[in-house]
């Protein structure tokens, strides 16, 4: 029988990244081309079912894909601008059901919405992005721990000088989107010392990335001593949120399936959860209290597969 303390332990919730393995045919997002006139009105009905599937499957954590809005920001289309405003009663209705869901809900834009960049244009570029995210997740009514992940950006050359542009950005930022967007350690160019560094700061809030930070570490920092510092970050109130994955270790295919299998390259994610990994990680953090978005290329099949280690370590008090 589990000890209490670690029977008290564990996250609030799992949850997965955008794409469903468990049920064929659910859709993240209207993906077609311009042509076709795609819109976020689709992309609800889309979600609606993907949410239905989460309510079955007990899964209450989900990255909505950050193509909800297909081309909303696009300089070129002005016709896609206003897919928010034209989708307010569709958004405020599925917003709706996912409060009474209680399903946790963020996004991630891409690695080329870059904030710190020196060029004004990219950088103007991120803020619209970022604003377009924003105005998405308050259409939906979601609160305030329905995040904005991003990373920092590019070192051009000048650690310092790059780090400062992302703080004096972040500052002038709209509140609307500083109310929502957290920041990642990546496993190149940022580490947590470094985020850890822009939130003393600006005080925007960290999300702790493990795989990141086992690749990414220059500081020798503990895994559990780099997330405490990260958790501490989050507002008063506010749960805050981790990403977890695995190192994948087997090669994989060439993309068209010949020639030599590649290695796996450092900082991969594997297709499943480590679960004993997994389950160690939370033990050595017995008193915090975090939600975990894992990055497993299985998606939710991998939640529901690190569940059962999760049970069976009888750390299950909280995750569903």
């Amino acid at each position: 029988m589990a000890s209490p303390t670690e029977a008290s332990t564990g996250p609030d919730r799992l949850g997965f990244a955008v794409k469903v393995l468990g049920r064929p045919g659910l859709k993240s997002n209207d993906s077609r081309r311009w042509q076709n006139s795609p819109h976020l009105k689709t992309s609800v009905v889309y979600l609606d079912a993907i949410f239905e599937y989460l309510a079955e499957t007990g899964i209450r954590m989900y990255r909505i894909s950050s193509e909800i809005a297909p081309y909303v920001t696009h300089p070129d289309m002005p016709q896609f601008h206003g897919q928010i405003e034209e989708s307010a009663d569709e958004l405020a209705e599925l917003g709706e059901r996912i409060r009474q869901l209680d399903i946790r809900v963020s996004m991630h834009p891409s690695q080329y919405i870059v904030l710190n960049s020196p060029q004004e244009r990219v950088a103007r570029s991120a803020v619209a992005d970022f604003t377009h995210h924003a105005r998405f997740l308050d259409s939906l009514g979601a609160g305030p721990e329905a995040k904005i992940v991003t990373h920092v950006g590019g070192v051009y050359g000048d650690r310092p000088a790059a780090m400062r542009r992302f703080v004096e950005r972040y500052r002038v930022l709209p509140e609307t989107v500083k109310a929502r967007l957290v920041l990642e350690n990546d496993e190149i160019s940022y580490p947590v010392d470094d985020i850890a560094a822009i939130h003393d700061e600006c005080g925007i809030p960290l999300v702790f990335d493990i795989l990141h930070h086992r690749v990414n570490n220059p500081a020798a920092l503990d895994d559990a001593a780099a997330c405490r510092r990260c958790l501490a970050t989050w507002p008063e109130g506010q749960t805050p949120k981790v990403h977890y994955s695995t190192q994948r270790t087997e090669a994989r295919t060439q993309p068209k399936g010949d020639g030599p299998r590649r290695p796996a390259k450092s900082g991969e994610h594997d297709d499943w959860i480590d679960g004993g990994d997994f389950v160690a990680f939370l033990r050595r953090l017995p008193a915090a209290r975090f939600d975990v978005m894992l990055e497993a290329k299985q998606k939710d099949l991998a939640v529901l597969r690190l569940r059962e280690a999760i049970e069976a370590a009888g750390m299950d008090r909280r995750i569903w």
